[in-house]
């Protein structure tokens, strides 16, 4: 299993995430509005709002970050270079 640490302390497995947006989409998008109050009503929005820069959105939860999105790419990326790497390793081996 890999796990993503996406910030305010909350890690989560990778294969959970379903999308990671801007923060600013929330402002031109009625339909991210929309999750987000249904989201806050069901009690399934995490983190902080305020200083948040993006939103990771799971399948049970939304996660306020304070990361951007390219960091949280990146971080997402970085995690599959290293499974493709210990792949590559092992065949190598073989």
């Amino acid at each position: 299993m890999v796990f993503i640490h996406i910030g305010n302390n909350n890690i989560i497995r990778s294969r959970d995430i379903v999308s990671i947006v801007d923060h600013n989409t929330l402002k031109s998008s009625s339909i991210m509005g929309e999750m987000i109050d249904n989201g806050t009503k069901e009690n399934k929005v995490i983190g902080p709002i305020k200083d948040s820069k993006s939103i990771v959105l799971t399948s049970d939860f939304i996660y306020y970050s304070t990361l951007s999105v390219v960091t949280l790419k990146k971080r997402s990326s970085s995690h599959s270079m290293v499974k493709k790497a210990e792949k590559y390793h092992v065949e190598i081996k073989q």
